[in-house]
């Protein structure tokens, strides 16, 4: 390896390693699908559980102060706790009493005070006769409220239910407190809430599992691709479609189009896409026949029309999906170019075939005159010598004075060539005449219909083994001095059928054994048809068929092109 084939090399691998990679989550867009769904949506469940769980808990704590309260307002409704209150010894009396509440209720405690808020009952004994504590008493025994309070006592800070004690007279005479410690109700309220906490959590995790689901299924509608390698196949899509030689149209299923490339921009004489997309096909292209492939399915291959100025070959395929036809697409190249194509391959081919017939005559008329001068026939030789310098003079010289056009006359000279091949005498009629040089596409025209004419003439003339005495013989004559071109190849061969007739025009008919046939008159007559013209059948002059053919006149160049 060279020093700057290492240098090269290792340009490109620096370029390599500073190009910059994707992070790993940038890449899996399975990965980035379900983590921004189980994202979202445990985002949703954790913020709706939450505000439910904390709704939930106040509603249990405002029942749990409720309860408190309820409980006091049943312990201050006793008659005897309140008939007490004027015993020497009132907590004798109350402190049963509480107690008894309190263990079937569930309280914390239950404390009874008077209304200096001296303990009359306790859950502690040894507390009783002391001042309660929490400093929220002042509702109950000065304003005669009843009421739930949060407050630190002493056992401790607990939810309270207070409310006043009043006499038969309606006097404040104590006050009725009964707790529920704070920490008891945070484990009722955890107790309760602790279920939801596990719904949502496996809500949760049903979520991601949906999102993994939903990301498998995106990965697989997408072929497995990664969101960028999509984004680079469309890019790429998009370029060959653009830079491709043929013109491509693609409609939806209303005849809507949904893509044209510059190339069918360029054949239509379209404005930039963006004008075109969207609108319907008949409004752009009206002869574009792809409405008839939307409502028939039926695929059409190398149809050919012309699109504005330019002769195209066309192919119109319908795009399915589950059975339904989605739209249909069209491509089409033109038909200049393959005719330009055809031309130059037909040129090659008849240049070959004529040396390969002029050859193998040659070379008999060689071997002739070689047989004549080792016979020291020196005079027979030179005569054959001489016959065929005329002859193939006078052939050259009847074409360059009638027919105007070098490559019809190319065309004919070797057919004559050909004909002498196989044995048949082919005559051109001494009032032919191709007085103007023909078109790109009249000589297309012209060289396929001689062309093809003139072998099944030949064919057919051998056939006949000459049952009129002369050999295979055939005619041509053509002439463009009226207001159309014609032409006419008949033969002395056996002639076709008469149940032939009928369908002696159409391709993949024909008389002839084996496979591929039917194709030469059934092209000859289609080109007839394109050019306003018609090709008919009649009985020959030489005992065999007479093909007439007629042509639009337009196929000869005007005679100011060929003054300049």
């Amino acid at each position: 390896m060279t020093a700057h084939s290492k240098d090269a090399l290792a340009e490109v691998r620096r370029l390599r390693h500073q190009r910059p990679r994707r992070h790993w989550l940038m890449r899996s867009f399975r990965l980035q699908v379900m983590l921004l769904v189980g994202v979202l949506l445990a985002a949703m469940l954790l913020a709706q559980g939450a505000y439910l769980n904390h709704r939930k808990a106040e509603i249990i704590s405002d029942q749990m102060g409720q309860r408190a309260l309820a409980v006091a307002q049943s312990v201050a409704a006793v008659p005897e706790l309140v008939a007490a209150f004027d015993d020497p010894d009132p907590s004798a009396t109350i402190q049963p009493i509480a107690e008894r509440i309190r263990r079937d209720t569930g309280a914390r405690y239950v404390v009874v005070g008077n209304a200096d808020s001296i303990r009359y009952s306790h859950p502690l004994p040894q507390r009783i006769g002391l001042p309660m504590v929490g400093g929220d008493n002042d509702r109950a025994l000065i304003d005669g409220e009843s009421y739930v309070s949060e407050a630190e006592g002493s056992l401790g800070e607990a939810m309270r239910g207070k409310t006043p004690v009043f006499d038969a007279e309606g006097n404040i005479i104590g006050i009725v407190s009964v707790g529920f410690m704070l920490d008891r109700v945070a484990l009722d309220v955890g107790r309760h809430t602790s279920l939801g906490w596990w719904l949502v959590a496996a809500m949760v995790v049903l979520g991601f599992a949906g999102a993994y689901g939903l990301s498998h299924h995106l990965k697989r509608v997408i072929l497995g691709l990664e969101p960028h390698e999509i984004a680079r196949l469309a890019m790429e899509k998009e370029a060959i479609l653009q830079s491709i030689h043929e013109g491509i149209l693609a409609v939806n299923r209303e005849g809507e189009i949904t893509l044209v490339n510059q190339q069918a921009r360029r054949f239509l004489d379209l404005p930039e896409a963006g004008e075109v997309l969207g609108r319907p096909i008949q409004e752009v292209v009206p002869n574009s026949r792809l409405r008839e492939v939307l409502a028939s399915g039926e695929q059409q291959f190398d149809q050919q029309m012309w699109l504005g100025d330019h002769p195209v070959v066309v192919n119109r395929v319908p795009v399915r999906h589950v059975g339904e036809i989605e739209g249909a697409v069209a491509t089409f190249r033109s038909r200049r170019e393959i005719v330009e194509l055809s031309d130059a391959l037909s040129a090659a081919s008849r240049d070959v075939d004529m040396l390969r017939a002029q050859a193998h005559e040659f070379s008999n008329k060689l071997y002739t005159i070689s047989g004549l001068l080792q016979l020291d026939r020196v005079a027979d030789a030179l005569a054959l010598i001489h016959q065929e310098t005329e002859r193939a003079q006078a052939q050259m010289s009847f074409l360059m004075g009638h027919v105007a056009d070098p490559v019809i006359s190319g065309t004919l000279l070797g057919k004559l060539t050909r004909a002498r091949e196989l044995g048949v005498v082919l005559e051109i009629d001494d009032q032919s005449s191709l007085s103007l040089p023909l078109t790109a596409a009249g000589q297309e025209v012209l060289m396929t219909v001689l062309g093809n004419l003139i072998d099944n003439a030949c064919h057919a003339a051998r056939q006949g083994e000459g049952r009129d005495g002369k050999g295979p013989w055939v005619r041509l004559f053509f002439t463009d001095l009226g207001e159309q071109l014609l032409i006419e190849v008949e033969d002395n061969g056996p002639g076709v059928p008469p149940e032939h007739v009928e369908r002696i025009f159409e391709e993949g008919y024909s008389t002839k054994p084996g496979r591929h046939r039917g194709i030469g008159l059934a092209l000859v007559a289609r080109l007839c048809a394109e050019h306003g013209g018609a090709i008919t059948l009649e009985e020959s002059e030489l005992g065999g068929a007479c093909f007439a053919v007629v042509l639009d006149r337009a196929l000869c160049r005007a005679p100011a092109t060929v003054a300049e």
